[in-house]
């Protein structure tokens, strides 16, 4: 097995998701997989506390369920679940929800927010008008509003910490 040679330095998330991006069906694949993101917000707490999305095959979201009762009332909303991933996630194409029995009954529980003294420093650095020209540049070609949403959150987060590291 061959090594590869160590980088120089690091590569930066921008560029890295960029060529990620690049890969030909990566788009509806991470279009299919939103429903992770969105979950909590289709079932609720109590519910997202007792269920969760594990693989998607095929059009068939596979959710583990900690509890029976749970499962047979999850069996019921089933309707209700997929009409609200089809109009929260239009293109996803999830046709049907397969629920399997955890083991064990260990529940998925929501991590607590976590009380600090609130966001980092760095979080407040202010991107001069290039800078935010330049993400947007880069989310140019994605077409879905959610994912350019987060990628732009997620490149703004990177700039900001690389300035704040570069002062």
């Amino acid at each position: 097995m061959s090594q590869r040679p160590r980088m120089k330095y690091a590569e930066q998330v921008g560029s890295l998701l960029k060529e990620l991006l690049k890969q030909p069906g990566l788009g509806e694949q991470i279009t299919r997989h939103q429903a992770w993101l969105v979950w909590d917000q289709l079932v609720g707490e109590q519910i997202a506390a007792r269920a969760r999305p594990l693989r998607l095959r095929k059009g068939v979201l596979e959710v583990q369920v900690d509890h029976p009762v749970w499962m047979q009332q999850l069996q019921l909303m089933k309707p209700q679940i997929l009409e609200k991933i089809s109009t929260k996630i239009p293109n996803a194409g999830i046709t049907d929800i397969y629920l399997r029995q955890s083991r064990g009954n260990r529940g998925y529980r929501p991590a607590k927010a976590k009380k600090s003294a609130g966001p980092p420093a760095w979080t407040q650095t202010e991107l001069s008008a290039e800078e935010t020209r330049s993400i947007e540049m880069e989310l140019d070609g994605i077409d879905n509003p959610e994912l350019k949403d987060e990628m732009r959150r997620l490149f703004t987060l990177q700039t900001q910490l690389d300035k704040e590291r570069n002062k």
